[in-house]
């Protein structure tokens, strides 16, 4: 019977063929030969990647004017979503930047998932004797990671790596951090007890972790760079209120114009003297 063709197909036709080249060519096990697929995937996403880390700078410095526009139409949210998105557009931010790199690992994923699932059918036969352990304490990374003790001391591993990855990446409000933060703990539930009775291999816990720990390594290089450079002052826009209303800068009272006469104080008061008459 002939399978019926999904449309993760060709990225699974990808992925075999990356293994079977690193595991030949390099001579590399199967699970360093996933490591190094991993590597390889972040390598291609960096372009996405540098595009996520210059869309978040420019919010991040012009997050005070989207603060005033906010402000502005806090009563009309539909007015004040249109003035939003004429200023993302202006200053070239895109506020989904944070999801740039995420997309694509998605179905790279899956594609891996049922990669390992039918490794021992379709991919070990040809390859009889090789080794599917890591570390030497995985025994088989196409196993499903409740089969043995190894698993989940993996599963711990990668969820302090994803909240590590997720502390260092860059998000554009402290909700979407905490989302991210608590995520990895509902897909370990889902991981353990997957539905349908479907088993999860390690080797996909070898993928994320590694994918995480070079989120990490990202995230500090980053860091780095935005402390050594300043960053220039926020573009002017239709929707930037004028320096009068934004006030000095430092809490104080906006300087006035020059040549513009100083305004009238209160009337003087006259002390008058003991015993004078009107």
């Amino acid at each position: 019977m002939t399978p019926v063709l999904s449309i993760l197909t060709p990225i699974e036709d990808v992925l075999t063929w990356g293994l079977e080249w690193l595991h030949t060519t390099l001579s590399l096990p199967w699970a360093w030969s996933v490591v190094a697929l991993t590597i390889a995937v972040r390598v291609l996403l960096v372009p996405l990647t540098v595009k996520q880390i210059h869309s978040m700078q420019r919010m991040q410095q012009h997050l005070p004017e989207m603060k005033e526009i906010q402000k502005r139409y806090k009563a009309d949210r539909r007015k004040q979503n249109e003035e939003l998105m004429k200023f993302y557009k202006e200053n070239s931010i895109n506020p989904a930047s944070s999801c740039l790199p995420v997309i694509p690992q998605i179905p790279i994923f899956f594609a891996l998932y049922f990669v390992l699932r039918d490794f021992d059918d379709e991919i070990f036969p040809k390859y009889p004797g090789s080794d599917l352990g890591w570390l030497s304490f995985v025994p088989d990374i196409t196993a499903n990671i409740t089969a043995h003790w190894s698993g989940y001391v993996m599963l711990v591993v990668y969820v302090a790596s994803q909240i590590a990855s997720t502390w260092f990446m860059p998000t554009q409000s402290k909700s979407q951090r905490v989302i991210f933060l608590f995520l990895p703990l509902v897909f370990a539930f889902f991981i353990l007890d997957p539905p349908g009775g479907t088993t999860f291999p390690v080797g996909l816990l070898v993928y994320w972790m590694t994918t995480n720990l070079w989120t990490v390594g990202q995230g500090l290089v980053t860091r780095g760079l935005r402390e050594k450079t300043a960053a220039p002052p926020p573009k002017r826009s239709s929707r930037t209120p004028p320096k009068a209303e934004q006030g000095g800068g430092n809490g104080e009272a906006p300087l006035p114009e020059p040549g513009t006469p100083k305004p009238a104080g209160p009337p003087r008061r006259v002390k008058r003297k003991k015993g004078s008459r009107r």
